[in-house]
């Protein structure tokens, strides 16, 4: 749980950092605003973007979309390590916004330290509709 608290701390620096103390106007960026400061850091929604994309390049019959915005991004679960389950883990969902302008729902999972060579961490993600192998079960209920 270390390491959330670590993520959530830098997370709030840094946005305490870009804090606006003028009037703000329409065509001001204010940045992207989650319920969750880890579900929705901009370097796990980058992961999701990236790989979704390739996801849809390399997987027959996927519709050519990317991922533009994911919002409403709040932990749905979270699981410590402990002496039996070593991996903490984090569930989170949200609703990913594609380039065809639909909203679909997005249910993903970080695992610390699990990460190629256990260095970093490994992060899985399922889109409703998008998972045509089954890899995440029936409507992603995996990731749930």
């Amino acid at each position: 749980m270390g390491r959330v608290l670590a993520l959530a701390a830098t997370f709030a620096v840094s946005l305490a950092a870009g804090v606006q103390t003028g009037p703000v106007h329409a065509a001001d960026f204010v940045g992207v605003q989650t319920a969750d400061p880890i579900c929705g850091h901009r370097s796990v929604v980058g992961h999701i973007q990236r790989n979704f994309s390739y996801q849809v390049a390399h997987v027959p019959h996927l519709p050519d979309v990317e991922i533009v915005d994911l919002y409403g991004a709040h932990v749905t679960r979270s699981e410590p390590s402990t002496i039996n389950s070593p991996i903490e883990r984090l569930y989170c969902s949200g609703t990913a916004r594609l380039t065809s302008g639909e909203d679909r729902p997005i249910w993903y999972m970080i695992e610390y330290g699990q990460g190629f060579a256990s260095i970093g961490d490994n992060i899985e993600f399922c889109v409703l509709g998008f998972d045509r192998w089954n890899v995440y079960n029936a409507a992603c209920r995996v990731l749930r």
